[in-house]
């Protein structure tokens, strides 16, 4: 009887690479590949955080701050344009009235006088359905872009002689857009609660509102789950003019 060290391994018997063995090889070495990837990526961060986001909210933020000084700037740069081409621009007094009426139409200018202020709002963070109504979703919690243009066109409607929304003034080219539950308005970004307000005659501005199918369909989210809705009425108030660029970046003049 031979020892087990003497026993041949008999014929055709060779050391190979099982099937199972590639595979359990082949699942380690691609874990590896992911904890390699996990790391520069993370750069010693946490990647399961909402940093990212938090980083690109601060820069929003940042950005829609930037704009503002940029704003105030150019309507500094162009009141001192403007005080210079008044000494001596060769114009008629008319051909300067003509301009100023231009100037009041385009929103380009202060206007003042009697006016309302409409407030939209969020609804509160624990609202509940007031009875008779379904329980509500996310979106019928929050204001959104058609509840905004709605006011203003409403607004306009009613005769405005000029709109702000928030603290700039509407003009022609204006676009008053949402994206998730904040405003942009030319460059600049706010949050709820908004408020717009418009420079014209009370009562008819007043039944404008009143009178738009909108906001009327606005009105049964505000009794069934509490959005905000406020109209204040002033008798004397002041929108400023727009101050900024009034050039067409993608839209282009029929020739």
């Amino acid at each position: 009887m031979s020892n087990s060290a003497d026993t041949p391994a008999g014929p055709g018997r060779s050391l190979r690479w099982r099937p199972v063995r590639v595979l359990t090889a082949a699942v380690f070495a691609l874990a590896g590949l992911i904890f390699v990837t996990s790391f520069n990526t993370a750069k010693g961060t946490n990647i399961r955080t909402d940093a990212s986001l938090l980083r690109l909210s601060d820069l929003i933020e940042e950005r829609s701050h930037k704009n503002a000084a940029l704003d105030e700037s150019a309507a500094g740069l162009r009141q001192q344009v403007d005080a210079l081409a008044a000494r001596d621009d060769g114009s008629t007094k008319a051909q300067d009235d003509r301009l100023r009426a231009l100037a009041g139409a385009a929103g380009t200018t202060e206007t003042s006088g009697s006016g309302v202020t409409v407030t939209l709002n969020d609804a509160p963070p624990n609202a509940q359905a007031a009875p008779g109504y379904p329980e509500p979703q996310a979106n019928d919690l929050v204001i959104h872009q058609q509840d905004l243009q709605a006011v203003v066109n409403a607004l306009w409607q009613g005769g405005a002689q000029g709109i702000k929304v928030m603290d700039q003034r509407l003009i022609s080219t204006s676009a008053v857009r949402c994206v998730g539950n904040t405003l942009i308005l030319q460059g600049r970004v706010y949050s709820p609660p908004y408020k717009i307000t418009a420079v014209g005659d009370r009562d008819t501005l007043t039944k404008a509102l009143s009178d738009s199918p909108a906001i009327q369909n606005y009105q049964l989210y505000v009794k069934a789950y509490g959005l905000g809705w406020k109209v204040d009425e002033h008798k004397a108030v002041t929108l400023p003019g727009y101050s900024g660029t009034v050039d067409l970046h993608y839209a282009k003049p029929v020739s």
